[in-house]
């Protein structure tokens, strides 16, 4: 019998200075069985980055041909594709096709930065694709913090993020390698 999904109940404050939005997000957010704590913070400090009232999560992990963060326009057309982890070229080269916007954001260290040596080269054509890269440290701290009821204010002002939960608060610099144009 397969595993099912934890639910994940997240009540997401962002202060985003750097695009002058302000809400707070009621989120349900299913954790794979195969998804990590931190995978999961990842997730969600990604929906805080680019919070909108459109966005919501895909199927993501359990799906191939979805992002795990996506934002349709009112016509059903994809504005933004946010995919985390590693993708493939083809992946990447897909994605880009399908969306308006593409938001890859890698984490893992070490892996994270040869993944991108290998595949940086193949990207620069793609003028939609953003490549944002989080360290292992700042991904390890954020995944200490994961239950399952969270209260989390992500303040986001220029390019720096501070992510509070609870009595807790860590701050992550994210490394933009790709920018789009």
């Amino acid at each position: 019998m397969a595993q099912k999904a934890t639910i994940y109940k997240v009540e997401l404050s962002v202060s985003d200075m750097d695009r002058h939005y302000y809400e707070t997000h009621n989120l349900t957010v299913a954790k794979h069985p195969s998804e990590t704590d931190e995978r999961l913070m990842v997730r969600i400090l990604s929906f805080a980055l680019n919070a909108h009232e459109n966005l919501e999560f895909s199927r993501g992990i359990s799906s191939d041909d979805e992002p795990d963060i996506w934002q349709k326009s009112l016509s059903g057309e994809l504005d933004l594709w946010v995919t985390l982890g590693l993708p493939s070229e083809k992946i990447v080269r897909q994605s880009c096709g399908k969306s308006n916007k593409v938001i890859i954001y890698c984490y893992g260290g070490r892996t994270a930065e040869m993944w991108w040596e290998k595949i940086k080269n193949s990207t620069t054509r793609f003028k939609n694709l953003q490549v944002i890269i989080f360290s292992e440290k700042d991904t390890s701290e954020l995944e200490k913090q994961a239950s399952r009821s969270m209260r989390l204010q992500v303040n986001i002002q220029d390019g720096d993020i501070m992510v509070s939960v609870d009595d807790k608060i860590v701050y992550i610099t994210p490394i933009k390698l790709k920018t789009d144009v």
